[in-house]
C-alpha cells in the first residue's frame, strides 16, 4: 500500500472504524476495467469485518468482477465545514475509510439470507414482523427479470482518516470572519 501523505490525520482506532463502517450508509465500490475505473455507489453492511452489498446478478458489475477481484472500497463523510479568519486554515471535517481487498459473490442461500436480513436491520430496522426467509431471496426477481446477487469483500488493508470538526468553529450561513476576529 502507498503511504498516507497527511498521516496526523490517520485514525487508528479500529472500534471508531467499525463503527463507522457499520453506520454510513452509502460506499463507492472501485473496480478496474482495462483503462478506465469503475465506481459505483451501493447501500452495504459491515458484517463481520468484511463489506458486504447485493445487486442484480448481471451486467457491467458483474463481468468486471469475474475479470478482477481486486477492489477498493471507499465510504466518507461530510462533517461539515471548519471556519478559520486564516483562509488557508479554513478546512473540512470529515471521517473517511479505504477497504483494499478481494471479492467474490456470496452462493451459499444462508449466506445470502443472513446478508440480506442485516441490510434489511440497517436499512429499515423494525420495520418487518419476521425475519427474511430463504425461500424470498431464493425466488426474487427484479422487475428486469434479474435474481439477486450478494458480494463479499474480504479486506487485504484498511486506511481511515478523521478530520474532527470542533462544534465552536463550524460554519454556518451568516457566520462571517468579523465574528471570528
Amino acid at each position: 500500500m502507498f503511504p498516507m501523505n497527511d498521516s496526523k490525520r490517520a485514525c487508528e482506532d479500529h472500534e471508531k472504524i467499525d463503527a463507522f463502517l457499520s453506520a454510513a450508509r452509502v460506499g463507492h465500490l472501485g473496480l478496474t476495467d482495462g483503462a478506465y475505473p469503475y465506481v459505483v455507489p451501493v447501500n452495504y453492511c459491515w458484517h463481520d469485518g468484511r463489506i458486504y452489498f447485493h445487486g442484480a446478478d448481471t451486467g457491467k458489475k458483474v463481468e468486471i468482477i469475474k475479470n478482477n477481484p481486486h477492489v477498493c472500497f471507499t465510504v466518507c463523510e461530510e462533517l461539515g465545514t471548519i471556519a478559520d479568519p486564516v483562509p488557508a486554515q479554513t478546512d473540512t471535517g470529515y471521517m473517511s475509510v479505504m477497504v483494499f481487498g478481494q471479492i467474490e459473490r456470496v452462493e451459499g442461500i444462508k449466506e445470502m439470507t443472513g446478508v440480506m436480513q442485516v441490510l434489511l436491520d440497517k436499512y429499515v430496522p423494525g420495520y418487518y414482523d419476521r425475519p427474511l426467509s430463504q425461500h424470498h431471496v431464493s425466488r426474487y426477481r427484479s422487475s428486469m427479470g434479474s435474481s439477486v446477487a450478494v458480494f463479499c469483500i474480504t479486506p487485504d488493508a484498511i486506511t481511515a482518516k478523521d478530520n474532527p470538526l470542533p462544534e465552536e468553529m463550524r460554519f454556518y450561513p451568516g457566520r462571517t470572519v468579523k465574528l471570528d476576529s
